[in-house]
């Protein structure tokens, strides 16, 4: 029994190929560094991350874009002897236009190296690569409709790609406008029984969302609508522990079973906020004898009787307490990302002293161009973090701690600083979905006097309750319970506008200029029994 979410925490929009015996799943990663998150797999069930493939400068550089911008809705697949991924670069997503790129990489092997970037074009976002049976390659992608004649979504697109002049030629073609449900994205494209299957995300990727599918004789259509109409969603159960399910991919098993993956995420109770984010869930389904493929456990398909959507209100994923060291010999821990900027030796270093991360202050927390900011996934409801930060700081522009942190508008900071009551000081800085302002408050009417040696600092989390800790002979409670659920994708600009997921990490940040730095010699992250 696989117990869902399979990749819990912030992994939307999965894309899934086999090669062989073994499985790979393609995330989206937004605006954090590098880009692309892949797992591996050899039974679909225990996944390890192993590749974040757009990793330079040539290929992926964020700074600047806005929240829930950057690398959207990646497609991974496999052919002619290499791996294949397609991803879009968004560098607006606000207002009426889409400034989307998308671009084409190609690898060998899963860990690279990855080439550089061929680009594709601009017409709208979520491109997948399908290799057809007689070697032609074709591309499909939303078509972005600024106008919104009736909608922004403007119909699946679909072009050949070359891959001897490495650009897409031929005819643009429009073969799929949704269904009633509307908004249909994420298109994927298979071939089966002599149908072409598409398949594409509709409704959003709220608490509406489903997967929807189409067939054709023709791979230019025309398609009609499954019988169904939509084969994965949640939204006629708001009680499933599973909601916003859709942005689905399928892969057949060796021995000819199919399974889809989707993106879906587990809303707190009672506020209906996903502080985990889109998180990827896995579906066993099966293909009727009208040829139309349904959920294993579909009353369509009465046969069966393992229900879909099944999953886990606590997944048992991360079962045991991770402490990170940073070894100089060594990258950054996989499990850590930072934001945007494919110049990471002006945030961090490794070697500048040896057994710690030190952090190289810029810019201010919330920054979208070079913040000094790693931390990875929250990937539980309940747990604790602690850390260590050894700085300097001079004046109230420079600080540094532990952060909880969703986007520019969205975070909790324990923060070591300066001000004119105790000098060398300890401050917590909150900001709880205030967009579009993103007013940061001071949660501490008057600072705390900060030890004058290494200060250690811990967040418990439980729930929607977070809580930071000092330590002074004992870990110390300072300032109140915060609101952690304002680390989700519900909270800030209207509902279901952001996209990511909740991280918790280190970070250090100099508006004067003068690029203090910091030291951090670990990193814990504790899941609560």
């Amino acid at each position: 029994m696989i117990e869902n979410p399979i990749l819990p925490g912030f992994n939307p929009d999965p894309s899934i190929c086999r090669v062989g015996d073994e499985y790979f799943i393609a995330t989206s990663t937004f605006e954090w560094y590098p880009g692309v998150q892949i797992h591996r797999s050899n039974d679909l069930q225990s996944w390890k991350l192993v590749k974040r493939p757009l990793d330079r400068a040539d290929q992926l550089d964020l700074r600047g874009v806005q929240d829930s911008c950057g690398v959207w809705a990646p497609c991974l697949t496999h052919a002619d002897g290499r791996f294949w991924l397609i991803y879009t670069i968004v560098r607006r997503k606000s207002g009426s236009f889409k400034d989307c790129h998308n671009y084409l990489v190609t690898a060998e092997t899963i860990e690279g190296p990855w080439s550089a970037p061929i680009y594709l074009n601009s017409s709208g976002f979520d491109p997948s690569l399908f290799h057809d049976e007689d070697g032609r390659k074709w591309l499909v992608n939303l078509n972005w409709d600024y106008r919104g004649r009736p909608s922004r979504f403007g119909g699946i697109v679909l072009q050949e790609y070359d891959e001897r002049q490495r650009k897409l030629v031929g005819p643009l073609t429009n073969i799929f406008r949704g269904s009633s449900l509307g908004l249909a994205e994420g298109p994927h494209l298979y071939r089966r029984g002599g149908w072409y299957h598409l398949l594409v995300a509709e409704g959003g990727t709220g608490m509406r969302h489903a997967v929807t599918m189409a067939r054709s004789r023709e791979i230019a259509g025309p398609y009609e609508l499954h019988p169904d109409i939509h084969v994965v969603t949640s939204r006629f159960d708001p009680d499933l522990v599973l909601q916003r399910s859709g942005h689905g991919d399928m892969v057949d098993t060796p021995d000819g079973d199919t399974y889809m993956v989707h993106l879906c995420s587990r809303p707190l109770a009672g506020i209906r906020r996903s502080v985990l984010g889109r998180e990827t869930a896995i579906q066993k389904c099966v293909w009727g004898e009208d040829g139309w493929l349904r959920l294993h456990g579909d009353p369509v398909v009465p046969e069966t009787s393992v229900p879909g959507l099944a999953g886990s209100a606590m997944s048992e994923v991360e079962a045991s307490p991770k402490r990170y060291a940073f070894d100089a010999s060594q990258s950054l821990p996989p499990d850590f990302q930072w934001l945007r900027s494919p110049l990471h030796d002006r945030l961090f270093s490794l070697s500048d002293r040896p057994g710690h991360l030190r952090l190289t202050g810029r810019e201010s927390i919330g920054s979208t161009f070079e913040q000094a900011l790693v931390a990875r996934r929250q990937t539980d409801f309940e747990f604790d973090v602690e850390t260590e930060v050894e700085a300097n700081p001079t004046s109230y522009h420079q600080m540094a701690g532990l952060v909880a942190y969703y986007n520019s508008f969205a975070y909790h900071y324990l923060c070591l600083t300066h001000d004119e009551v105790h000098g060398r000081s300890l401050q917590i800085l909150s900001c709880p979905g205030g967009w579009p302002q993103g007013n940061t408050e001071l949660m501490l009417e008057q600072s705390v006097a900060a030890p004058q040696r290494p200060v250690r600092m811990k967040l418990e989390v439980r729930g929607a309750a977070s809580r930071f800790y000092y330590w002074q002979d004992g870990w110390t409670r300072i300032g109140p319970v915060l609101d952690h659920s304002a680390l989700s994708d519900e909270c800030g600009e209207g509902e279901h506008a952001n996209f990511t997921g909740a991280f918790v990490g280190m970070t250090a940040n100099d508006t004067s200029g003068q690029a203090m730095h910091a030291d951090f010699p670990f990193f814990s992250y504790s899941p609560s029994p």
